[in-house]
């Protein structure tokens, strides 16, 4: 597995596109790969989330894959093709060093979803019909914080507690987005977690690492990064 991370040049129109639709998004994420090369296979998956970071450092992309990428496109489109070239690095270093215990700081947007079983429309159908059975998205911190708690054992961590016994979670851009994807209207609750997690199980937080966490991993949701937690300084 690798993980990579190209800057995009939001003074570029080619960047500001990338960042209006998921849908060119992921055009571009599966355009860095040949056709022969693995996307979904038992090692991982490929992944790819748009971070924007804190103190004007700018908008990165994130991929992480089974093979590395070739992301000059993106440069020469939406980067700095005459400066700054992207960083790939070996994934297997650090999913090596996974155990049981570890804590991580961690980053992830996700698709907060709920599967309805009723209907709580403005005008309810009988029977629920239309609504019941169909996904819908969180959209309260609460809930989509709640989302999270829910999925953490099965995908092998739980989330530390902060100085109040709460989850030490910050829940952050949040939106609704909206695109075409082949002539049909696609709306996406998304959501940012930044927190400090617990590795409860090493396989199953691998697995996470590289196969994603929830739905729409192909529209830039599901990918979970960790990093060593920085103390504050005294």
């Amino acid at each position: 597995m690798f993980i990579s991370r190209v800057p995009l040049n939001m003074a570029r129109e080619g960047a500001r596109q990338l960042i209006a639709s998921p849908y060119r998004t992921h055009a571009a994420v599966e355009a860095a790969f040949p056709p022969g090369a693995v996307r979904d296979g038992e090692e991982g998956r490929i992944l790819w989330r748009l971070d924007t970071l804190a103190n004007d450092q700018g908008v990165w992309l994130y991929v992480v894959s089974p093979e590395a990428p070739d992301l000059t496109h993106i440069i020469e489109q939406a980067g700095w093709p005459m400066h700054v070239q992207w960083e790939s690095k070996n994934y297997a270093p650090l999913l090596s060093r996974i155990a049981v215990g570890q804590h991580w700081q961690f980053r992830l947007r996700a698709n907060p979803v709920r599967r309805a079983r009723v209907d709580k429309g403005r005008n309810p159908k009988p029977n629920g019909e239309g609504i019941v059975g169909k996904l819908q998205g969180h959209v309260t911190v609460s809930q989509q914080c709640d989302w999270l708690v829910s999925r953490a054992e099965a995908h092998g961590f739980e989330l530390l507690s902060d100085d109040n016994g709460d989850p030490s979670v910050i829940v952050s851009q949040r939106h609704r987005e909206r695109f075409t994807r082949e002539g049909r209207t696609v709306t996406l609750t998304t959501a940012v977690y930044d927190g400090r997690l617990t590795v409860t199980d090493a396989d199953l937080f691998r697995r996470t690492l590289c196969h994603g966490l929830g739905r729409a991993k192909g529209f830039g949701c599901g990918l979970l990064t960790v990093a060593p937690i920085r103390e504050p300084r005294t």
